[in-house]
């Protein structure tokens, strides 16, 4: 908590004005005032914690006097062996924390003026930091279990004579996945990604306090659940909410993410797909904070988070490694 107050106080005051202003050496030293913070700015060697350093200028980097190893402002962070300039990153966080439904990579290419693929991985890598708050989270209480279907979309044909039924399995492409959300009520929202909602019972199960309340509707993935929690279901078809069973803050989840996908990100699926719905995840967590500690917050979770195995270098892989996603 003292980490988090340290952090909000060096980055509430800014802005995307404010940061879009900033030249690259006021860039420079905000960022180091909210990545040590704990020091008022003053750099300490990551490896060893040495205070003691003396500064090569022309490369803006820091060499410990004890252990003797070369650091910058961005070492062992989330922006580890950046290209852009640090300014660039600080205005990145200000608009991907701008944005209430998302911000599209080729949109953050333009406010930036990099390339596409340089906004794509930077806005993956603020994801992967915000979503690593809840990577072990569990939640208890109240809790509220439902799942949306995305991605594997088969397009109709043209003559009405030539279509198939697109619900049958054998007429679908088999890239479907079921994006799963466990919200505590006034609580946290944890979301993973399967191919079916009764694959999903086993992490509920881990995820969720013994003795908990698990409100659900009547699919039959969650029929399991009533071996290990008390279970409140709704039939939709019926009611949206039954004397105090309803799934409403699960579905104002995914109501978030459908708008997520229709009209900022237009498709969310396959390797990415739990990314995005961890995004939403975070920002349905914390939609009711001020813009200026969202910025801190997520500002602290990149700086925070260690180099992303996923996305550096991802341009050079040309694709993810087993799990990342």
């Amino acid at each position: 908590m003292a980490q988090h107050f340290l952090l909000s106080k060096a980055a509430r005051s800014l802005s995307l004005a404010k940061v879009a202003r900033m030249s690259d050496d006021e860039a420079w030293g905000t960022f180091k005032a909210i990545r040590w913070a704990e020091t008022d700015g003053e750099p300490f060697c990551p490896r060893c914690g040495c205070l003691k350093h003396s500064f090569i200028a022309t490369r803006k980097l820091f060499k410990c006097a004890g252990c003797r190893h070369q650091y910058s402002a961005t070492s062992g962070t989330i922006f580890a062996s950046r290209k852009l300039p640090i300014r660039d990153h600080l205005l990145a966080i200000a608009i991907f924390a701008n944005g209430a439904k998302g911000h599209s990579a080729l949109q953050l290419s333009r406010d930036l003026n990099c390339q596409y693929r340089t906004a794509f991985v930077m806005a993956h890598k603020l994801r992967e930091a915000v979503a690593a708050e809840t990577a072990e989270a569990t939640v208890s209480g109240t809790v509220e279990v439902d799942g949306a279907y995305f991605g594997g979309h088969v397009r109709p044909e043209n003559m009405k004579a030539d279509r198939r039924d697109r619900r049958l399995a054998e007429n679908q492409t088999g890239k479907r996945r079921v994006v799963v959300v466990i919200r505590e009520r006034q609580g946290k929202t944890l979301t993973f990604a399967f191919r079916t909602e009764a694959e999903s019972v086993e992490t509920i199960e881990a995820r969720v306090a013994a003795g908990s309340t698990v409100h659900a509707d009547e699919a039959k993935g969650w029929d399991r659940l009533h071996k290990t929690f008390t279970t409140h279901r709704i039939n939709h078809q019926q009611a949206y909410s039954d004397g105090g069973a309803c799934t409403n803050q699960a579905e104002s989840y995914f109501a978030r993410l459908r708008r997520a996908e229709k009209g900022v990100y237009h498709r969310i699926a396959g390797p990415y797909l739990v990314s995005y719905a961890r995004e939403m995840a975070w920002r349905e967590n914390y939609r009711r904070v001020s813009n200026g500690d969202q910025y801190a917050m997520i500002a602290g979770a990149s700086l925070r988070h260690p180099p992303s195995a996923a996305w550096k270098g991802y341009w050079q892989r040309h694709q993810l490694p087993k799990g990342a996603a």
